[in-house]
This record gives C-alpha cells, sequence and structure tokens, in this order.
C-alpha cells in the first residue's frame, strides 16, 4: 500500500521513472489519468484540473512542436529551393561571364583586324597618293619646259614677225622714196615776183 504522502500515481508509477517513458504520455493520458484515493491525499479536483491545465499545455505544446517541425520542413524545402537556384545562378554567372570574356577577346580580335585592315588601306592609299603627286609632279616640270620652250618659240615668232614686219617697213620706205620724184624748185620766170 502506498503511503499518504506518495504523489506518483498508480497507475503511471512504472512508466514515469524513464525519460523515454516520459515522451510516450499524451494529452489523452493526462486526461484519462486515474488515481487511487488516499487518506491526506490531494484534493481530487486539484489534481483532476492540474492534469487538464497540463494536458492542454502539453497539447498546444505538441501542436506548436508539429507546427514547427513542418516550418522546418517547408523551410528546408525553400532552402533546398535557393540553394538549386543558387547553384542555377552561378552557372548561369559563370556563363555569362564566359560568354563576356569571349564577346571581349572577339571584339578585340575583331579591332585589331580592323585596325589592321585600316593602317593596310591607309598605307596603300598613302603610296598612291605618293605616286600621284609624284605623277602631277612630273606632268607640272614636263608643262613648265613645255611653257618655256611655248614662250621662246613665241618670243622667236615675235622676233622674226618684227623683223619681218621692219623688212616690210624699209621695203615699203624705199619704194616709196623710188615712186617720189625729187623736189625741183621752180625756175623763176623773168619778170615775174617772187613768192
Amino acid at each position: 500500500m502506498l503511503k499518504t504522502d506518495d504523489l506518483t500515481p498508480i497507475t503511471d508509477a512504472r512508466r514515469l521513472p524513464s525519460p523515454e517513458r516520459h515522451m510516450t504520455i499524451t494529452p489523452l493520458d493526462m486526461r484519462q489519468a486515474k488515481f487511487s484515493v488516499t487518506m491526506r491525499g490531494f484534493d481530487k479536483a486539484d489534481v483532476t484540473t492540474f492534469l487538464e491545465e497540463a494536458a492542454d499545455g502539453f497539447e498546444h505544446t505538441l501542436r506548436e512542436n508539429e507546427r514547427l517541425r513542418q516550418e522546418i520542413v517547408r523551410m528546408e524545402a525553400s532552402l533546398n529551393q535557393f540553394r538549386e537556384l543558387e547553384g542555377s545562378l552561378k552557372s548561369t554567372l559563370m556563363s555569362a561571364q564566359k560568354v563576356a570574356d569571349d564577346m571581349r577577346e572577339n571584339a578585340l580580335q575583331e579591332a585589331t583586324r580592323l585596325v589592321r585592315e585600316a593602317e593596310g588601306r591607309s598605307e596603300l592609299i598613302l603610296q598612291r597618293t605618293q605616286a600621284k603627286t609624284e605623277d602631277i609632279e612630273r606632268e607640272i616640270d614636263g608643262l613648265r619646259i613645255k611653257r618655256r620652250e611655248a614662250e621662246a618659240n613665241v618670243e622667236s615668232t615675235i622676233a622674226a614677225l618684227h623683223n619681218t614686219l621692219d623688212f616690210i617697213r624699209e621695203q615699203d620706205r624705199r619704194e616709196h622714196e623710188d615712186r617720189v620724184i625729187p623736189h625741183r624748185p621752180k625756175i623763176a620766170v623773168a619778170g615775174a615776183r617772187p613768192a
């Protein structure tokens, strides 16, 4: 028989010492627990009220634990999604970086090629321009020589024409002199008065 100040219920005496067994008590077990009546024992209403409150608290705690467990599962799923997204983003960023590097390298190669082509065309244009300049200078020199020759020819022609003109004038003067009768003074007639 139990002592009157023994607080352990008879039905649960075998379950309470083990912590694992402690976890197997459910709120329903707490509500349905029956204790033996002893003299000078606890007030049955107080114990029942206490057990109801403890059962309510325990039930609330179990519900909260379940809610938290579901929240953990949901958060782990979200975390896994975020990790997958992070991996995908890292992969995308690496791909984008590689594409950007490739584009930069291609642009640099293309720019270098274009610069080389432009320099080559520029050199070719410069050579052609220099050749044309030399041709034009030769033409100018040739034209200067032709001009000098033409000036000499014109001067020679002018001199020849001048000589010819002088000759013609001289001829005309001589012919004119030959045709002109020399002027003879008139003989004075006797008795005439001199004029």
